[in-house]
């Protein structure tokens, strides 16, 4: 058995039978809300307990942020969205067009994905803008990561229907 035979018998590129996709999946999701625009969101609740040390603590790492993303933003946002748009093109269609089951878990991961990167540069922007401290940017990070989740949940549902149906219709034992 070659070295190609023994990667694709270890990894099975039929992605959406696969376990290690899902658990990727719920990886992907879980982080994605738990860390608001990089901040983890613990961090949120014990500066809203808390308060003092903890809050400003909270709004620097904030700050810090915001003003990252803004700035990569501004100096490569119309670089990244033409890439960005090209990889989501060509995975699209590949997957939907060619049916390449790969190209196709891949784009259901990261189109929600994008969709989640462009609130959070809204947010960042809005945060800025508006110079959010206290509870006023506790809603903010709480309003983000409840979208955020809200995207995550749909896309989580809509990444399974499309799987059960890629196993059950279009797998190796549908037509």
């Amino acid at each position: 058995m070659g070295w190609y035979e023994a990667v694709f018998e270890v990894i099975d590129m039929r992605s959406f039978s696969n376990l290690w996709y899902w658990i990727g999946l719920a990886v992907v999701w879980s982080s994605a809300s738990h860390w608001v625009l990089g901040v983890p969101y613990d961090m949120v609740l014990r500066a809203r307990r808390r308060g003092g040390e903890a809050e400003r603590d909270l709004e620097d790492l904030v700050r810090i942020n915001v003003n990252r993303l803004l700035y990569i933003v501004q100096l490569t946002g119309v670089w990244l969205l033409a890439l960005g748009s090209a990889v989501l093109s060509a995975l699209a269609v590949l997957g939907f067009w060619y049916g390449v089951e790969f190209a196709q878990a891949v784009f259901l991961i990261l189109f929600p994905l994008s969709l989640v990167g462009l609130m959070s540069i809204s947010t960042a922007s809005r945060i800025r803008s508006e110079g959010a401290t206290g509870a006023h940017l506790h809603r903010r990070l709480f309003r983000h990561r409840l979208l955020t989740q809200v995207v995550g949940m749909v896309s989580v549902f809509l990444t399974a229907m499309w799987g059960m149906y890629q196993n059950l219709v279009v797998g190796p034992f549908g037509g």
